[in-house]
């Protein structure tokens, strides 16, 4: 037999032992082009993490501010830290509002790093990994979304608007802006929004992408060094309980279980690059 024939049978061969992939003739045609991986297009990315974003802020700023009920809440969670022996908010409050440049750097941190890096990583994804990019996407936008029932649930009122004054608001004595629940901002967002903290929620999907994804060493350590640095900012400046940070873990948690469900794996386990023909992918196999 000529080798050219030999070759042409063994690949018929070998295709048919390959499943054929669903179609829209089964009924599973369209879940399934929606499960697939496809490599995002720049300009409905930023219009959907605009209109999100809009919508989010929208959602958790139309939250009724229940001020009895959220300083109530915010007493109950601080005599639990204290009969669990963690609540040290106030000593790092305390401590950290001695050193200025320090508490100022904090402030400036708090405001602008939760959007700034966010961003980053998703531009990263967007550009490095775009096999990734939707299902990676998806664990940040089913996290905030589970965030906004806990703030309409569980209004929470932050350390640093307290009854009794043993929290320092940072942003107010070392006029900052910090916060855009203090100061003249304070009008324009809920400040009884602090169950779940989503600068953990967000800071650790970050950690948890660079640290998963990146080549370099050090900038995995970095990683996982950016949600550490975080939780420390978010006590020292009052804005957040360590509760809040183990709510906000807890709706990333959510997040990662939706993702896993709709595209049957992790979203790092996913392949980085789009395949050129998606309908040869399947969500149960590499």
């Amino acid at each position: 037999m000529p080798m050219g024939d030999a070759t042409v049978r063994t690949s018929e061969r070998l295709e048919e032992g390959v499943p054929h992939p669903v179609t829209e003739e089964t009924g599973r045609g369209p879940l399934r082009r929606l499960r697939a991986p496809r490599r995002p297009r720049l300009w409905f990315e930023i219009l959907l993490i605009a209109v999100s974003y809009w919508t989010y802020s929208l959602i958790r700023n139309a939250v009724p501010e229940q001020r009895t009920q959220a300083l109530r809440n915010a007493d109950w969670i601080w005599r639990v830290e204290q009969q669990l022996g963690i609540a040290v908010e106030q000593t790092v409050n305390h401590a950290v509002n001695s050193v200025t440049w320090l508490v100022v750097g904090m402030n400036y941190y708090y405001a602008t790093l939760h959007f700034v890096v966010t961003l980053g990583v998703l531009v990263w994804l967007y550009r490095g990994h775009p096999g990734r990019y939707a299902a990676t996407r998806l664990v940040l936008f089913a996290t905030t979304g589970v965030a906004l029932v806990g703030y309409y649930l569980y209004p929470l009122a932050p350390p640093r608007l307290m009854n009794g004054g043993r929290f320092i608001d940072t942003v107010m004595v070392h006029e900052t802006w910090g916060s855009m629940a203090s100061g003249d901002l304070k009008n324009m967002s809920n400040q009884y929004a602090a169950m779940p903290s989503m600068h953990i929620g967000w800071s650790v999907w970050c950690g948890l992408t660079i640290f998963a994804l990146a080549s370099v060493p050090w900038v995995r350590v970095l990683g996982l060094v950016y949600p550490a640095l975080t939780l420390v900012v978010i006590v020292a400046t009052a804005n957040h309980f360590w509760l809040d940070a183990v709510g906000g873990m807890l709706c990333l948690g959510f997040g990662y279980m939706v993702a896993a469900a709709w595209y049957g794996r992790l979203p790092y386990a996913l392949p980085r690059t789009v395949p050129a023909r998606w309908r040869a992918w399947s969500p149960t196999r590499a």
